[in-house]
């Protein structure tokens, strides 16, 4: 078992987009199902000790995923991400936004444009995920809002599910 995984966290200002690439000790059909069915999505999306809770998913393209991250003290944060492209097993992309829980935009908040690519390599699965904002100060207003400490936490979560402690 490999625990030395990948985890590059890049930040481009100049094009207004952060790249994460992440290594998964698994096989790609376990990373992709991880990624695209919401009852795996929800053991680990939200970074411990925060939940998600999907409402509903239609993973297609066109479709959407309406959920919730639920805090420790009851707190309710909703978001959507409007599925635009899927490349089965290789690729998705989608619009991700903050959102009421009847999924009407939250336009106090950027929205955000996600491309998840997958590859397997040496018994590995690496997922590498560009998101694209449409200004800097909507760039620096998640990362000020801890995105990159959150979404650690929550690969971290996708690591135990992985090695069978969730």
């Amino acid at each position: 078992m490999k625990s030395n995984l990948l985890m590059n966290f890049t930040v481009d200002k100049e094009n207004n987009t952060v790249n994460v690439k992440r290594e998964f000790n698994a096989s790609l059909p376990q990373v992709w199902s991880a990624w695209t069915e919401p009852q795996i999505l929800d053991l680990w999306w939200a970074p411990a000790p925060w939940k998600a809770k999907t409402k509903s998913m239609d993973f297609k393209e066109g479709g959407r995923r309406l959920y919730a991250m639920l805090g420790p003290e009851g707190e309710e944060h909703w978001a959507i991400a409007d599925f635009t492209s899927i490349s089965p097993k290789t690729n998705f992309k989608y619009l991700d936004a903050f959102s009421d829980s009847e999924g009407n935009l939250n336009k106090e908040f950027p929205r955000s444009d996600w491309n998840v690519t997958f590859s397997e390599k040496d018994g590995s699965t690496f997922v590498d995920v560009i998101i694209k904002h449409e200004k800097l100060s909507d760039l620096e207003m998640i990362i000020q809002m801890g995105f990159k400490e959150g979404f650690t936490i929550a690969m971290e979560g996708l690591d135990a599910i992985f090695a069978g402690k969730n």
